[in-house]
């Protein structure tokens, strides 16, 4: 079905004769073949957004309605991908087109010419139910793609063949109930905006282990979580997430680079090949999905890269895999939203921001969750949600920020003046905050200690208590502090210098085992409530300030994972007996 162009503004194209078209329907527009998709629609008018650039268009050209919705490629080949944010391989771009990217290219998603090994795990004869497992793709090295049965597909299979096949190739037939007869490929085509179904959510109780302490001790977040890391240019948003995608305890990565710079966008490109997965010891990218819409690519294209990389994340999911998404970042497709409402002259919301923009948000953010995936065997999977904001000069009051925090559990709010003071990661623990913390009180307690919450809660004391004496410090002085609030300062530096400091180009430092962050904790409170009680018997607070049990404490995490008790034990002695001693010389 064609209709004629009408008017083009920007990205926004309007065409009349679309009077069978669908709202999401993919057009493509014009002998160039532009790839689009309908937003809005009025009578036989359509307002389409064009994600490639529209220049050199004009009224009277045809645009052709594909009746489909806009779609993502499912199956072998995605691990290692970096595509675009409609879902176009950028390698196989440039082999068609060189270094810049050509105008209505079109390429397939996945390879139809790359053969995979399929190893079947059903026989002729099982009946099976959508979502059911009934073979494997040995992928990469670390990850193992399972192709499931169809949405939408029950019955008994009649046919299943092991061996190498393409993604189209058909690899079994499943009769349905009313005698017909379904053709199972290695790849599933699915809607980008429709979330995928899955049996039943699961309580956020289990923490997504990080490594990082001031995420995991303080602010941790839960699988199937979502978090919001907003902070100012330079304030560590990247590394942040860098160090998310290296060292949590997920099986799949799908990083978003949504509206950023193309440079910043390039060094990911370059660093991730490079990265290795401390787990497995292979390249970072056998377990990691790519996609870069940067800055100077078409803006609509922003809004589906999103949609494009939450699909892909659901699928690894339902596998059974615990998958975290980074989207860097989501102000840039907030921004992408307000120039095509501007363009669709709807009224603006606050800051110019589309009216929707907080449900589109949440439409998003709660395709995180954890699940058990469709299917007559229980497989949990996990979709861990983490959207960096870039407010700008750094203000969380503006809308995307405000509209964020309203619904995610976790914010890691990032603080320039930690950043320029070398303090990383720097988030500030002032003003962050994760609503997890409650729900994961039991595991906590039976994984690690039942002091954990404890701990954790007697350190964000330690460091709010800080804030109020450093405002009387800098009205009074430090002399007209008692010594039991000297000692506050001096344990909260420790905490703060040596415990939420942490080096991500350290070996040993970079990554932390809860096992261990339980032992530093109790280390800095067990010098807190030892010097306490040496004040109380008149030891002086200066000596203690000074004593060399102080260093070995900051030493202790770079003390490599496998010898950290014996060590423990040996600081502890160490403190015991240096305190007995202020003790005695305050005697003496």
């Amino acid at each position: 079905m064609n209709g004629k162009i009408k008017k083009v503004a920007g990205p926004l194209v309007i065409a009349s004769g679309m009077r069978d078209a669908n709202m999401f329907d993919v057009v493509r527009v014009s002998e160039r073949r532009l790839i689009g998709e309908i937003i809005e629609i009025h009578g036989d008018q359509a307002s389409i957004q064009v994600y490639e650039e529209t220049s050199g268009l004009r009224p009277g050209e045809d645009v052709e309605s594909t009746g489909m919705p806009m779609s993502v490629e499912l199956g072998p080949g995605l691990i290692g991908g970096i595509f675009d944010g409609i879902q176009r391989p950028l390698d196989e771009i440039m082999k068609v087109s060189g270094n810049s990217l050509r105008r209505g290219v079109e390429v397939n998603s996945l390879s139809r010419s790359k053969v995979w090994e399929f190893i079947a795990t059903k026989n002729v004869g099982d009946r099976v139910i959508e979502g059911d497992v009934i073979g494997e793709v040995p992928e990469t090295a670390i990850v193992t793609q399972k192709i499931m049965v169809p949405s939408g597909v029950s019955g008994q299979i009649i046919e299943i063949n092991s061996g190498k096949f393409s993604v189209d190739d058909v690899v079994a037939k499943i009769k349905r109930p009313d005698g017909s007869a379904a053709e199972v490929t290695l790849m599933q085509k699915w809607p980008v905006r429709q979330p995928r179904p899955y049996k039943y959510k699961l309580s956020p109780d289990m923490p997504l282990v990080t490594g990082q302490r001031v995420i995991d001790t303080l602010f941790p977040i839960a699988k199937g979580g979502v978090a919001a890391v907003p902070g100012p240019f330079g304030s560590g948003k990247t590394v942040v997430q860098h160090q998310l995608a290296k060292w949590a305890e997920v099986d799949i990565v799908v990083y978003i680079g949504c509206g950023e710079r193309g440079n910043e966008m390039t060094d990911v490109l370059n660093e991730f090949p490079e990265l290795i997965d401390p787990k497995t010891g292979k390249s970072l990218m056998e377990r990691t999905v790519l996609i870069a819409n940067t800055s100077d690519m078409p803006v609509a294209a922003r809004e589906a890269s999103i949609y494009t990389g939450i699909t892909i994340a659901e699928y690894f999911r339902d596998m059974g895999y615990s998958v975290a998404l980074m989207a860097d970042s989501t102000s840039r497709w907030a921004e992408a939203l307000r120039e095509m409402s501007g363009r669709l002259e709807e009224m603006p919301g606050e800051e110019g921001y589309p009216a929707y923009l907080a449900s589109r948000l949440a439409q998003f953010y709660e395709r995180a969750g954890r699940v058990i995936a469709k299917g007559t065997e229980e497989r949990e999977g996990s979709l861990s949600v983490i959207g960096a904001v870039s407010p700008p000069g750094g203000d969380i009051s503006e809308p995307v920020a405000q509209a964020t925090l309203r619904i995610v559990k976790v914010f890691w709010g990032l603080d320039s003046s930690l950043a320029y003071k070398r303090h990383f990661p720097a988030i500030n623990w002032l003003n962050s905050y994760s609503l997890y913390v409650d729900t994961m009180l039991d595991w906590f307690t039976n994984e690690i200690d039942e002091k954990w919450m404890d701990f954790r809660s007697q350190i964000m004391g330690i460091l709010q208590k800080e804030a109020e004496l450093e405002e009387i410090v800098k009205l009074v002085g430090m002399d007209a502090l008692s010594a039991k609030d000297r000692l506050v300062l001096e344990t909260s530096r420790s905490v703060r210098e040596d415990y939420l400091h942490q080096n991500a180009f350290h070996e040993v430092d970079t990554y932390t085992p809860l096992k261990k962050q339980y032992l530093m904790m109790k280390l800095i409170l067990k010098f807190y409530d030892l010097a306490k009680d040496a004040l109380e018997k008149g030891a002086d607070i200066e000596e203690i300030s000074d004593l060399k049990v102080r260093e070995k404490i900051g030493r202790f995490k770079y003390i490599a994972n496998d010898n950290i008790l014996d060590e423990y034990k040996d600081i502890e002695e160490d403190m015991i007996g240096e305190m007995n001693k202020a003790i005695s010389r305050s005697d003496d």
